[in-house]
């Protein structure tokens, strides 16, 4: 096939799947950090920074015990029902967050969330090896995972306009119609997904036969040769093998660093003088820079794809700089570009990294590997929180929680130069 056939296959596939996609990442990132934006639900449940920090970090650790079978239950049912399933599921469990009454219903829920969620990411990244060649991923990848910087940035002046305009209705406070009003587009979405999403190329009736004989043959035809080339990993294998756990490592650096800033970034900048309302619009600044590093990174990933782990590096290093300039400068309005550069750095290597593991797991292996990856990664996202909101208590500043990420983004700097993987992955061009 020419090559302007295949950028008009892939150009009908991406504007089909990836605005759905994106849409459906950014509510449940939206669903997932919106607490963060509520300042008046700590005082009213009598949260200290330290629960309030357990308790958001408590979704992940349900999602790291229930990620992989997720995972291999998509692979099995189809992308189309189980995603559809886990957006329902997680939608109805937001709007009950409006039910919380105190500290144990509070950790109770945001369990059950982590629960329901789990699989989602995974399962998306796994989905788009259905769909997109490899010297395509990065870019594809960058476009939906926009929806995390992007979500952040709107998150706070979204939840400002929704509190201020319910506060008070049917005599529910701001913070429990801020769940309500969030949580009913990914109910609407999930049915969406039922009906348009397919399952792979084949199930496609939007493409022509020519278009979905030619993606669907690209796609085994790389997936044959990654088996050829390290023969079919097992499951078990794949979970145990050192570049897996090497590359969970890497992604719980960066998700530590992520949600340790997401979460407290608007208490962070009310701390410097910020009305409630002022500091969740003054946050969506440092992630507009998220957005623009994971795009930028994307790009110049696919564009020198034998470099992958160096640019990843890169990114992790500006992230390091970032949060250790914010550090040092303390209480200073400067300290929230620093923290800007720190985002662009975080976001922008999750565009890289995620083509990693589909150069060595393919089928069950890729299922359960990336789950795996996503899983212990995402433990970062209840170590940042919980350790940010601990050290705040102990010491009075965030500046010590700006340090120990700097410091753990460097480690996973390190890992990523050191992490080897074969340089014969990127399958050629298909014919």
């Amino acid at each position: 096939m020419d090559d302007q056939f295949e950028a008009r296959t892939i150009r009908k596939v991406m504007w089909r799947l990836i605005p759905l996609l994106l849409a459906a990442y950014l509510v449940a990132y939206i669903n997932r950090v919106n607490i963060g934006f509520a300042p008046t639900m700590k005082s009213d449940l009598g949260l200290s920074a330290s629960i309030f920090g357990l308790g958001a970090g408590l979704f992940f650790i349900s999602y790291f015990i229930f990620e992989i079978p997720s995972n291999l239950a998509l692979e099995k049912f189809g992308a189309r029902r189980w995603i559809a399933r886990i957006m329902l599921t997680w939608g109805l469990l937001s709007m009950g967050m409006a039910l919380v009454k105190g500290v144990t219903s509070f950790m109770i829920l945001r369990f059950a969330l982590g629960a329901a969620e789990a699989g989602f990411f995974p399962g998306i990244i796994l989905y788009l090896t259905y769909w997109f060649p490899a010297r395509y991923r990065a870019r594809m990848i960058g476009w939906f995972m926009v929806a995390i910087p992007l979500s952040l940035a709107l998150t706070g002046p979204v939840s400002n306009l929704v509190m201020q305009a319910l506060a008070g209705v049917f005599g529910l406070k701001d913070w429990q119609w801020l769940f309500i009003a969030e949580a009913i587009p990914t109910v609407l979405l999930s049915l969406v997904v039922l009906i348009l999403l397919p399952d792979k190329p084949k199930d496609a009736k939007w493409l022509t036969p020519e278009e979905r004989d030619w993606l669907q043959g690209t796609i085994d035809s790389e997936q044959r040769q990654i088996e050829s080339n390290h023969s079919a990993m097992k499951l078990l294998t794949a979970l145990t093998d050192g570049r897996t756990l090497a590359l969970a490592f890497i992604y719980f650096a960066n998700t530590t660093c992520s949600y340790g800033v997401g979460f407290f970034l608007p208490q962070i900048i009310k701390g410097l003088g910020s009305s409630n309302s002022a500091a969740n619009y003054l946050s969506s600044l440092p992630f507009t820079a998220g957005a623009v590093g994971i795009i930028l990174f994307g790009e110049i990933s696919d564009r020198f794809k034998t470099k992958r782990r160096q640019i990843l590096a890169v990114a992790l290093a500006i992230t390091a700089v970032g949060l250790a300039g914010a550090g040092a400068l303390g209480a200073a309005y400067t300290s929230i570009l620093l923290i800007g550069v720190a985002v662009l750095g975080t976001y922008g290597g999750k565009a890289p990294f995620w083509p990693l593991p589909s150069m060595f797991l393919t089928g069950s292996a890729a299922a359960g590997g990336i789950a795996l990856i996503n899983a212990i990664g995402n433990l970062g996202g209840f170590v940042g929180p919980y350790a940010v909101g601990w050290v705040k208590d102990a010491t009075g500043s965030y500046t010590g929680g700006l340090y120990m990420m700097a410091g753990l983004a460097l480690c996973g700097a390190v890992v990523t130069l050191l992490l080897r993987t074969p340089s014969h992955i990127e399958p050629a061009k298909a014919d």
